[in-house]
């Protein structure tokens, strides 16, 4: 018994789904780390800015857009500071491949200029590391952590949700 091939089309169809977002680890000169407060989270966390990509867009340009979206900033992100794979979550989330990107120092002015989006967000803080834990998930804590020390060993880090990936035999 043979069986008609998939077209290609049909082949795609049944690849497990994924979708990708981008956001920008974004410091002042103190080194504090801004977050960012959304609308739409029930459990009330915060996150760094960034979102999901557009058709056709790659990491790095959704990057920079959702720094104009959702901070009315004109940024150009920097170098790649985290690759993090969120497996798909029991809630019906499906799985998310995360790139998080230099977004570089930002100045007093670039401080004052930022606009928030109301409907998507209601504000925005600089936060050290000792107030991650409160205001944000604990995949996002170690997420940060990565970023930064990313950022000063001048490496990348790869995740798996928020921790460093383990081999496990088979």
């Amino acid at each position: 018994m043979t069986s008609t091939p998939l077209s290609p089309t049909d082949y795609y169809a049944t690849l497990p789904k994924c979708i990708t977002g981008a956001g920008l680890y974004l410091h002042d000169e103190q080194g504090r780390v801004l977050l960012v407060h959304p609308t739409y989270r029930a459990d009330g966390t915060w996150e760094i800015p960034g979102g999901g990509l557009d058709d056709g867009e790659n990491p790095w340009q959704a990057a920079a857009r959702e720094a104009r979206e959702e901070l009315g900033l004109d940024l150009t992100p920097g170098r790649l500071l985290v690759v993090d794979w969120v497996p798909a979550q029991p809630d019906g989330r499906p799985a998310l491949a995360n790139y998080l990107f230099d977004g570089g120092q930002l100045t007093s002015t670039q401080l004052e200029q930022i606009r928030l989006p109301t409907h998507e967000l209601s504000e925005w803080r600089l936060t050290t590391p000792e107030q991650w834990p409160t205001l944000l998930a604990d995949h996002m804590v170690r997420r940060l952590q990565a970023c930064t020390e990313a950022l000063d060993t001048k490496s990348t880090a790869y995740l798996n949700h928020g921790r460093q990936p383990t081999i496990s035999a088979r």
